[in-house]
């Protein structure tokens, strides 16, 4: 509802509920919207139905809500006006009473003000009076009941705000001297903030302190705190201003309610405030101007009803009489009703002359009988209106015309005129047709301001020759005139053809077989000869075949196959020619729709769908989705979707995918790992609903795209929870010696498997250096004697993920002596010898002599065997292939997993002057497992190549033996 004026809807109220509230907004335009908010969850086991009240407060005055109160209004008094085409007026006064039910407690409340019993009093006193002598009495009843009826008399202030008695009045004043005024008042005033509304010791009886001793409180049951209350002294003051039509609008008697509290021990005492009306709003008219129509041949006394001022105020403050500015034409005249409301009346006391005034211009006054007084305006704005005293009259009393049958519409037919002697709106002629049978009505048309008559439908001779029509010319002020005209038809080939349809076969199904018969009709001419013999034809592309029987009767048939998916209706246009001159034709158009029939199997989108997604995925994520599409309809369109039963890389598919059926959403049911799987392949039917069900697949290749899961994994050296790995250096090496070539592999593929190696810490940094591709460890300077007899490289090796994976191993490299003999026994060397051992130097000392006393022995050999060798030989030590690798532990990869084949490494010596097929071959690369500190957390693995002799062998135990 759009508010264009106060008096339209400014709110609404919902009835109190525990479930919804009710959200009010304000639109551009000035209206309201309302909203039903959800404010606590609703359950059907608790309630079924809710039953709420919406209420629309209106901005007016009185207020109106959608209910009527009696307590607010007894009666309610509407005007109604009746008005004729003329101009003249009728009114009348609804009343409507109020009948009351018993809905309000029973209360006692003060709502009578007292009245005085004159409104005016005058006293007579002689002068050199005694003091103290009687000179009159003044009386006020109040209609209330105990104590609201107890009345006090108080005089006044006089001038300059001093007492009456104190004020002299001199013999020379003239007469009609106020000498002071009284007033009467109950328990009615208007409280200002910090106003002492009363004291409550004396009502609760209670000595001065208790209140604090008690810790009084006093608590409001309305919104708003509008007393504040000393617990000292007992008084109750005002807190904030009260406006009394707000808080209870007509309602009598207004209460706020209060509750004191007083503790140890605790009791509750309730407190009734009633606020008494005071004058404080002035009365108001719904209009400033209202706008009245008289007629100037209105006899005088007429009365003309008038809209009553509303003022919310209450008694005595409310409306209490009117006012008229002085005119010739108009008194008013007041009624009171039941109830005490004010009606009012605009009488006319004098005939009015529209050539004289044609607008009359009154002031209305209301005022209300509160102090002070207060007032309010309306404008009266009346319009004279003109008598209408001459009658239309036509300038022929009849006319003739002729009209040609099937005239096309608008064809003018004839115009008619009538004159009126008036002006203004009793000059203005309109021209109806006057008591016409409906067949004119609908064959002509006659325009009311013009006069002009056309046709307006089809005009058929067979079915009437002639026309008597009576045409009614009415001025503004409700006189009229009447004419005759006689329309006579002049006869005309004009009848066509007719197609009736006997009987339609629709929807027709699309499997029909050929001369099915679809449509069954007549034709019809009510012409004779000629004009009555029809010819009847279709569309020639149409897979239909016209039939022609007897008596008139054709039939349509079917004389192709049908495809709904092409065509699913059609539209099948009949045309029928009679013979006549000229020739007339029919038309008819019939719908006949082709009914489905399920024979088209559903069409994937796409041949094959290709989705990808990423390894170690959470079960359940959304892969993809597919599509198919049913040309047919309904039922027989409807495309579930299922997974085809087989196997994808060895598994059922639908261990890896399940598929919604009625969207085709595809979803992965478990974690997938690339290493494991890389892509696998599925089928999926879509199959639609009809009779008897159609299906088609289409494949679906799933690609697991890899992550950088797996960290890259040592194949040499390999570590383990055992000892490290020990590499051999020829102390006398120069700088670029290949130590050793660092081998990892990563478990991922692409540029997740791409490795990258450096050196994370060394025992001398500045000695090694390793390749950043290849992992090839070598010496960056030669040698010396100032070096460690052991250097520990700690290798990191990194993948090129997002995020990197990294891994380290271990590489302990011992510079030795005599690295070219043929055998070298292999070294063990304790991965945390101490250094800091006080019997170091001992231990040095006898390893020293074991070592020379080992290495003349050899030279001893190696003469013996040179001297007594007859002829060449060569010594061929098989080479000798490592064990199985100890299993890799969990956190690993298997290296045969990997992307590098495993390889082993040999080192190969030759003497001088050896055949092409002397080959001397060294130990392949075996790992040695040793007992190392425990404390090493890494796996490290350890190699040592070497060859040789079984004497030097035994020579190298009993060393080691020393060197323990």
């Amino acid at each position: 509802m759009q508010i264009k004026e106060k008096n339209g809807v400014q709110n609404y109220t919902l009835s109190p509920n525990d479930h919804f509230s009710l959200n009010v907004q304000s639109q551009s335009n000035g209206g309201k919207s309302a909203e039903l908010v959800l404010e606590k969850q609703l359950y059907h086991e608790e309630n079924v139905r809710l039953f709420l009240i919406l209420f629309a407060v209106v901005g007016g005055i009185p207020k109106r809500t959608g209910t009527i109160d009696y307590e607010e209004d007894k009666s309610y008094a509407m005007n109604i006006k009746a008005t004729d085409s003329g101009g003249l007026s009728a009114y009348c006064k609804v009343i409507v009473e109020v009948q009351d039910t018993n809905d309000n407690a029973l209360e006692i409340s003060d709502d009578n003000g007292p009245v005085f019993e004159k409104s005016r009093y005058e006293v007579q006193l002689q002068e050199n009076n005694i003091p103290g002598l009687q000179i009159g009495l003044v009386r006020a009843r109040d209609l209330d009941t105990e104590q609201n009826a107890k009345v006090t008399h108080s005089l006044l202030p006089g001038k300059n705000g001093t007492s009456p008695f104190n004020d002299l009045v001199s013999r020379e004043v003239e007469a009609g001297y106020v000498v002071t005024k009284m007033v009467a008042v109950d328990r009615d005033s208007k409280k200002k903030s910090g106003s002492l509304v009363a004291n409550v010791l004396k009502d609760l009886k209670l000595g001065p302190g208790e209140l604090s001793a008690r810790r009084a409180q006093l608590v409001s049951k309305s919104n708003k705190q509008y007393f504040q209350m000393d617990t000292r002294s007992g008084n109750l003051f005002v807190n904030e201003k009260i406006d009394r039509e707000a808080l209870c609008g007509k309602m009598e008697p207004c209460l706020l309610l209060s509750e004191i509290v007083l503790q140890d021990p605790l009791k509750i005492y309730n407190i009734e405030t009633e606020i008494k009306d005071v004058n404080d709003n002035s009365p108001e008219f719904s209009k400033n101007e209202f706008e009245v129509a008289i007629p100037e041949n209105v006899p005088t006394n007429t009365r003309f009803p008038l809209e009553s001022a509303q003022d919310t105020d209450l008694g005595e403050n409310s409306v209490q009489n009117y006012t008229l500015s002085p005119n010739e034409n108009f008194h008013l005249e007041i009624r009171s009703a039941r109830g005490g409301k004010k009606y009012l009346d605009l009488v006319l006391k004098k005939m009015l002359d529209r050539e004289k005034e044609a607008h009359v211009g009154l002031t209305l006054t209301a005022v209300d009988g509160g102090v002070p007084q207060r007032t309010g305006t309306a404008q009266i704005k009346i319009n004279v209106l003109d008598i209408n005293d001459n009658f239309p009259e036509f300038t022929q009393s009849e006319y003739i015309v002729g009209l040609k049958e099937n005239s096309p519409r608008d064809t003018l037919v004839l115009k008619v005129e009538a004159r009126d002697l008036d002006f203004g709106s009793n000059a203005e002629i309109t021209y109806f047709f006057h008591q016409v049978p409906e067949e004119i009505s609908n064959l002509f048309y006659l325009h009311q301001a013009t006069g002009e008559m056309t046709v307006l439908g089809p005009v058929d001779y067979e079915k009437e020759t002639s026309f008597d029509i009576d045409i009614k010319a009415t001025d503004g002020g409700g006189l009229s005139g009447h004419c005759k005209v006689l329309v006579e038809i002049e006869d005309e080939n004009d009848n066509a053809p007719e197609i009736s349809v006997i009987s339609i076969t629709s929807p027709l199904p699309e499997d029909s077989p050929l001369d099915t018969s679809v449509v069954l009709f007549s034709v019809t001419d009510r012409d004779s000869g000629d004009n009555g013999r029809t010819t009847c034809s279709v569309e020639m592309n149409l897979p239909f075949l016209l039939k022609s029987t007897v008596n008139n009767y054709y039939q349509l048939v079917t004389q192709r196959p049908l495809d709904r998916e092409k065509v699913p209706e059609y539209n099948i246009t009949i045309t029928t020619t009679d013979r006549g001159s000229p020739r007339l034709a029919s038309r008819r158009t019939i719908r006949v729709l082709i009914s489905d029939v399920n024979d088209n199997s559903p069409v994937f989108e796409k041949s094959k769908y290709e989705m990808q997604v990423w390894e170690n995925n959470i079960p359940g994520l959304l892969m993809g989705s597919v599509h198919a599409v049913d040309l047919d309809m309904e039922q027989n369109a409807k495309v579930t979707y299922s997974l085809v039963f087989g196997n994808a890389s060895g598994a059922p598919a639908a261990s890896y995918i399940s598929i919604n059926s009625e969207v085709g959403n595809l979803y992965i049911l478990r974690s997938l790992d690339y290493e494991q799987i890389k892509e696998f392949q599925v089928r999926v039917r879509a199959s639609d609903r009809g009779s008897p069900p159609l299906s088609s697949e289409v494949v679906v290749r799933v690609m697991i795209l890899d992550e950088n899961d797996n960290a890259p994994f040592f194949l040499y050296p390999l570590q383990n929870s055992t000892s490290p790995f020990n590499e051999l250096v020829p102390k006398s090496v120069e700088a670029g010696y290949l130590v050793a070539k660092v081998v990892a592999v990563d478990g991922d593929s692409g540029q997740n498997s791409w490795l990258s190696y450096e050196l994370l810490k060394a025992t001398d940094p500045g000695l090694f250096s390793i390749g950043a591709q290849n992992g090839e460890v070598k010496t960056r300077r030669p040698l010396t004697e100032r070096d460690t007899n052991k250097q520990r490289l700690i290798i990191l090796v990194r993948d090129n993920g997002h995020p990197p994976q990294t891994s380290t191993a271990t590489l302990n490299i011992l510079p030795v002596d005599g690295f070219s003999d043929p055998y070298l026994n292999i070294a063990s060397v304790n991965h945390e010898a101490s250094e800091e051992d006080g019997s170091l130097t001992m231990y040095l000392v006898i390893c020293l002599a074991a070592v020379s006393f080992v290495f003349l022995i050899c030279i001893i050999v190696f003469v013996v065997i040179k001297v007594h060798k007859k002829e060449s030989s060569f010594i061929t030590a098989l080479p000798q292939f490592p064990p199985a690798l100890p299993e890799i532990p969990e956190t690993g990869v298997d290296s045969q997993s990997g992307s590098l084949s495993r390889t082993y490494h040999y080192d190969v010596c030759l003497t001088g002057g050896s055949l092409s097929s002397e080959f001397r071959f060294l130990r392949p690369l075996i790992p040695v497992f040793s007992l190392g500190d425990p404390s090493i957390s890494e796996n490290h693995r350890f190699s040592s190549v070497s060859q040789e002799t079984p004497e030097q062998m035994e020579d190298q135990k009993q060393g080691e033996q020393v060197c323990k």
